[in-house]
């Protein structure tokens, strides 16, 4: 997949593309149905290829940084995911607050016809464009008429979520898993929610206990809930090397404020590898892959009794994944 991430290279950027314009944070379900869609129109119509354009920092950051959402997927990843799609060309737009204050019009007119010059435009029907997200579906339509690119609109995708059924989104996305609900959130990505982080000296006690964990601080992403859960992990020198299909490791997280002996603490983010004679993983950079949710955090009145927990843990984390292994 080719990235432009430059002013120069999208001005010399080919004409006649299959465009499709969003922030694709989490490159969930949904997503992938507008890129299955973009894909289609440029091998149906015999296009350039297809060329997704997206913002970082997200827009709302830059508009409103106090609200802006929570991300799922740093753009490492994202470019991996797509890449994996089979996009052909992603444009990552980085200086956008001018772009940001263009009417619809000029958009189009000023911006997308003298860079991609785009002859399909695939999108959900609650896109939105221009100054103040004032453009619509509707606009867009009409601009394309007099521009000459069609407009592709791709219905939502619904994904049944506790019983109900919903719209996927990045929202609800963010939202299961502010709630440790990585189980449903899984099922909305049409993957497994993915931490990514370098690992850094913790405090040793799980090693003195038996459990040595490897501690992360992740890239800027969403943490899921505090709690135990089962998972699997990879690790590489890299952030790349850990967005790719490398060998997953079973394992149970920990993600906590060390409640058992102390009060008021950094959150702690950890990963004991359910292997025997794991390696030092000093300095690595690994990725946390979550499957279950096994309990909510809680406090002990000594090591014995956080032991005994934590092998309870690890028993039920290996019962979980040898079943999603077998599936």
């Amino acid at each position: 997949m080719r990235i432009i991430d430059s002013a120069a290279a999208l001005e010399a950027i080919e004409k006649g593309w299959a465009l499709t314009i969003g922030n694709f944070d989490g490159v969930h379900q949904g997503h992938r149905d507008i890129i299955a869609a973009g894909l289609d129109a440029a091998r149906t119509h015999g296009l350039t290829g297809l060329a997704v354009m997206t913002f970082d920092p997200h827009p709302a950051a830059v508009l409103r940084p106090d609200h802006a959402p929570g991300m799922l997927t740093p753009l490492v990843l994202k470019k991996h995911l797509l890449a994996e799609l089979g996009v052909h060309c992603l444009i990552i737009l980085k200086d956008s607050m001018s772009l940001l204050n263009l009417s619809p019009a000029d958009f189009v007119d000023t911006f997308l016809m003298n860079t991609v010059a785009p002859r399909a435009v695939i999108e959900g029907p609650d896109f939105t464009f221009g100054y103040g997200r004032s453009g619509t579906v509707q606009d867009l339509r009409q601009l394309g008429a007099d521009r000459s690119f069609d407009v592709v609109v791709v219905p939502p995708r619904r994904v049944t979520i506790g019983g109900e059924p919903c719209i996927c989104s990045s929202s609800l996305i963010r939202r299961l898993i502010a709630e440790a609900d990585v189980a449903a959130a899984a099922h909305a990505l049409g993957r497994r929610y993915r931490l990514i982080g370098r690992t850094h000296p913790g405090r040793g006690i799980g090693r003195q206990l038996g459990f040595p964990t490897a501690n992360i601080e992740p890239l800027e992403q969403i943490v899921p809930a505090e709690g135990v859960y089962a998972g699997f992990v990879l690790t590489g020198p890299t952030p790349e090397a850990v967005c790719g299909p490398t060998h997953a490791r079973p394992a149970a997280f920990s993600i906590g404020r060390a409640k058992t002996f102390l009060t008021d603490h950094p959150l702690l983010i950890e990963a004991h590898i359910l292997e025997p004679d794991v390696e030092d993983l000093t300095n690595t950079w690994l990725a946390m892959d979550f499957v279950q949710k096994i309990r909510h955090q809680q406090r002990f009145e000594s090591h014995e009794a956080l032991k005994e927990q934590i092998a309870k843990d690890c028993a039920r984390a290996r019962q979980i994944l040898a079943a999603v292994k077998s599936e």
